[in-house]
């Protein structure tokens, strides 16, 4: 890692999702050392579901020295298939290595992944620099320093540290971001889409090649279906990671306040699989998938209107606070670990200037410059449905079904679409590998021994 010369920053990170914990690897790996995060949760363990992380921001990991890890937990996405809901075939193409790329895609379980990220910074900046169950709260600043104050959730004894004084701050503390709605006061809860996703995993046989994505459907009623475990394949089997998504609410329904709910909570799987009782696509059997699935949860699908500022002062925002965008086209994770590639690159640069007047918040500035406009053009590409424009596409022009895609979309035009979305998130094929190749030194930093322990 470079050196930095004393006195380093002190660097404050508000949230340990996956923004946050990516960030603080990627800021040690600049070769900051000051650096601590603040977790409201008084533990984390491997909550959540299924995502997946484009070769783009595996590239990042990889740079970072996380690829080994990556590639024990999770798997190694080969191809992504579209289907109608009469199960017709709209598209097949081949993803990550596969297709071509340097670097995988990866589909993993949230919690795994949060928990490599976890457990590598912890071994990197130190133990003692993750700090649980620490709500943050509010800030106050002034020309040469930022102080974050923290409070426990539901205890009204005070944390440990119940403030911190650092030259940057970085709200990395999700959809319902508290940094943002000091900023943004006004703006309310998050923006309901009218259409509510219900998710569970269950372990089964391997379908198609073992590490097939299934998405089938339309815009308003979709089933997608992916396996997420290394072990389980390693094991001959798959941990398929399912979403039956329905609307709920009329499109133009004024209303875009989502509605009360619990994502730890089970719900009745009578609430959605109705719908889904006859569908067989890419091998499966929605109806087989729900019925053996002992636990299921639901997620009101929500975004946020881009807004055109992050970063205020030496307080700026990152991942899902800076722009929350609905799980379409497998990129919320991805830019959230962009971001924290480009923030720790605009910090080093001012590693040795950071002291005078100015130079941080220029810094913050210029990483929201450099990351603001495209991820509000993401956001705005998912809420026209992104890549699954295609399962659109092919319903409305064919609700009863059809025996050949391209009697329906022409084979330039389904293409297209695809190509049209990789470009707006950056994960564009040859952009990604000519960074791998221009990079390859980076990861060569991390090491391993053969018990497979950082050195």
């Amino acid at each position: 890692m470079p050196f930095l010369s004393d006195p380093q920053p002190r660097i404050i990170i508000a949230g340990a999702g996956i923004g946050g914990l990516t960030t603080a690897i990627a800021l040690h790996a600049a070769g900051f050392n000051d650096i601590h995060v603040f977790e409201a949760s008084a533990v984390l363990t491997t909550l959540g579901v299924g995502i997946n992380v484009q070769p783009s921001a595996v590239l990042i990991l990889r740079n970072l020295g996380l690829l080994p890890g990556l590639k024990d937990i999770a798997i190694e996405t080969k191809d992504l298939n579209y289907y109608s809901r009469h199960g017709n075939t709209i598209i097949s193409e081949p993803r990550g290595v596969s297709a071509g790329y340097a670097v995988p895609q990866f589909s993993i379980h949230r919690g795994e992944f949060q928990m490599l990220l976890l457990e590598t910074a912890k071994s990197r900046i130190g133990e003692d620099r993750i700090h649980l169950d620490h709500a943050f709260t509010s800030y106050t600043q002034d020309a040469g320093s930022i102080t974050a104050h923290f409070t426990r959730r539901g205890n009204d004894e005070p944390p440990a540290i119940p403030s911190m004084t650092g030259a940057v701050l970085i709200a990395a503390d999700g959809i319902n971001s508290t940094a943002r709605r000091l900023l943004y006061p006004r703006e309310g809860p998050p923006r309901f889409s009218g259409r509510i996703l219900w998710r569970g995993c269950v372990e089964r046989e391997p379908y198609l090649t073992g590490a097939s994505m299934v998405w089938a459907g339309h815009a308003n009623q979709k089933f997608i279906a992916y396996p997420i475990s290394g072990r389980s394949a390693r094991n001959g089997k798959s941990l398929v990671n399912w979403i039956a998504e329905l609307r709920v609410r009329d499109e133009n329904d004024p209303d875009l306040t989502p509605p009360p709910t619990d994502w730890t909570k089970r719900v009745p799987k009578e609430r959605f699989a109705g719908p889904f009782e006859k569908w067989e696509c890419g091998g499966l059997k929605m109806a087989e998938l729900i019925d053996s699935t002992e636990n299921v949860f639901e997620f009101p699908m929500c975004d946020r209107d881009p807004v055109d500022r992050w970063s205020f002062g030496r307080l700026t925002l990152l991942g899902d606070a800076a722009h929350a965008m609905y799980p379409i086209g497998s990129n919320g994770a991805t830019q959230a670990v962009i971001d924290a590639e480009t923030l720790a690159a605009r910090l080093s640069e001012i590693a040795s200037t950071w002291q005078q007047d100015g130079v941080v918040e220029k810094a913050l500035t210029q990483y929201q410059e450099q990351r603001l406009p495209p991820t509000s053009k993401i956001v705005m590409a998912n809420r026209a449905n992104g890549p699954d424009h295609v399962l659109e596409i092919a319903h409305q022009r064919a609700p009863n079904g059809f025996e050949n895609i391209y009697d329906i979309i022409g084979k330039e035009e389904l293409e297209s679409i695809g190509a049209a979305y990789k470009a707006i998130a950056g994960f564009e094929k040859e952009a990604v590998n000519k960074k791998a190749m221009e990079t390859e030194h980076l990861a060569a930093r991390f090491k391993e021994d053969d018990s497979g322990c950082e050195i």
